[in-house]
């Protein structure tokens, strides 16, 4: 081993002495520079149908979109390697200064975004640079999201984690929400053909406002105590990485996250907030603010489910509502998108706002309470470096292609509705994984304690490196 791991860390007597209002003001902090990094990394997904034809040569639309679609799951090809760099920097060098730096990157690479030429000004320049640029998000949220989540679990009391970290997950969905109510308002107020020609670049240049503005908030922003004391007292992890992921228990803690939580949680959230975009748009023809009016409204609806999950889950336990979403997704998504087809082609939007929301509802149930159990799950040491792999790998690589997965199958087959296999399989099999793997905790003692404390939430102090060994 790599760190020492004589004593504990009490994790959860330093958070209760926080008084309410600054924990308020860490929430809010954390959240509100997370929240805009989502804006940054879902406005180029959200405006793929729009700018798909400018950094490729032309002659196929479908081709295109289908090209575009693929250099927006670049970036999350590149999550877990940004995980893995910034993971060790947050649990080597500080939970704080770690997300400072990605908030830069991401702010950075967005509003290149917005300033970069077409096909027809730089030639094959342009989708190599588009893809370059995509890369740069996929590191930054590689490293933001986890750190937002451990800074928060860090500093929450153990009896109110899931209600406070599920404040964080809300800002996934917020900044897909973001992304939509800005790209609405500018295609409204400039016209489609304005907008088409110039405008889109507008939501990526707003980035780097909205980017200074976090980085005044999160500059006040103190150290996570549980950081803090470990650095004090010497028991920090000179190889977060190597004590990740070379450890054959720590490894398996790993793989049985990604596969029983985090590979259905990521299918079910970008089949529910982008897919469902991608098929209103391009499988049905729906016009484009419909389609994004449509999907804003049922984001606006259903969004307060992840804090009432996250909020049910500190007294019922995370694992029961994480199978629950998963379950739920799985067995409705055919009926869901028939439904979300005869809606739209018909004309009933208010149908189509309600089964887009049902959807939402149960991504709610799983995201919620997520990352207060993956932050419990994890020891101190490798917290940063460990959920972060963990969330990338199964959000980023299995959830960031379902548009295009679900797509070509579409394409492939001619049928419509065949692009929810994909979606339908992976949500499945994380379910049952998540009961076999994690219910009878054949991975790890620290897997076993998850579920033993079914009924109440996992002290953070409850284990240290050692517990993986």
């Amino acid at each position: 081993m790599s760190t020492p791991t004589s004593g504990k860390i009490d994790a959860d007597a330093l958070s209760e002495t926080l008084p309410p209002n600054k924990i308020r003001k860490i929430i809010a902090a954390s959240s509100v520079g997370t929240l805009i990094e989502w804006y940054d990394f879902y406005i180029y997904g959200s405006l793929a149908v729009v700018f798909s034809g400018m950094f490729f040569p032309g002659g196929n639309s479908t081709a295109a979109l289908l090209v575009t679609i693929a250099a927006f799951g670049t970036g999350f090809v590149v999550r877990p390697i940004g995980a893995v760099v910034f993971g060790r920097m947050g649990d080597r060098v500080g939970r704080k200064k770690t997300f400072m730096t990605t908030l830069l990157l991401m702010g950075g690479a967005t509003t290149m975004l917005g300033l970069m030429p077409t096909y027809d000004h730089i030639g094959i320049a342009a989708p190599i640079l588009l893809v370059v640029l995509r890369l740069l998000q996929g590191l930054a949220i590689g490293g933001e999201y986890g750190g937002a989540v451990v800074y928060i679990a860090e500093n929450s009391p153990a009896a109110k984690r899931g209600l406070f970290t599920s404040v964080l997950q809300t800002t996934a969905t917020g900044g897909l929400l973001l992304s939509i109510g800005v790209i609405v308002v500018c295609r409204l107020a400039l016209g489609d053909d304005a907008f088409e020609s110039w405008g889109w670049r507008i939501p990526f240049l707003l980035s780097a406002v909205l980017v200074l503005f976090s980085l005044k908030i999160r500059m006040k922003m103190h150290e996570s105590p549980v950081f803090e004391e470990m650095r004090r007292s010497g028991s920090l992890s000179k190889s977060p990485i190597k004590d990740a992921v070379t450890n054959r228990p720590s490894l398996s803690l790993l793989m049985t996250v990604l596969v029983a939580v985090t590979a259905g949680l990521g299918v079910a959230w970008y089949t529910s907030q982008f897919y469902t975009l991608y098929f209103l748009q391009t499988v049905l023809k729906i016009d484009f603010l419909t389609a994004n009016l449509c999907i804003g409204i049922a984001l606006v609806i259903a969004t307060p489910f992840f804090v009432i999950f996250g909020r049910l889950s500190d007294t019922y336990g995370r694992p029961r509502f994480i199978v629950g979403g998963l379950v739920l997704s799985a067995v409705s998504y055919l009926p869901l998108f028939a439904w979300i087809r005869e809606a739209a082609v018909s004309g009933r939007n208010v149908q189509l706002v309600v089964a887009l929301t049902i959807q939402v509802i149960f991504v709610a149930m799983v995201y919620g309470p997520t990352a207060a159990f993956l932050s419990e799950l994890f020891p101190p040491q490798i917290r940063y470096t460990g959920l972060s792999l963990a969330y990338h790998v199964g959000t980023g690589v299995f959830g960031g292609f379902t548009p295009l997965i679900a797509l070509g199958v579409v394409t492939a087959t001619g049928n419509q509705l065949a692009g929810v296999i994909y979606p339908i399989a992976i949500t499945a099999l994380s379910a049952v994984a998540f009961v076999i793997l994690l219910r009878h905790g054949t991975s790890s003692p620290v897997v076993r304690r998850a579920w033993d404390h079914v009924a109440k939430p996992v002290p953070m102090n409850d284990h240290d490196l050692s517990t993986t060994h």
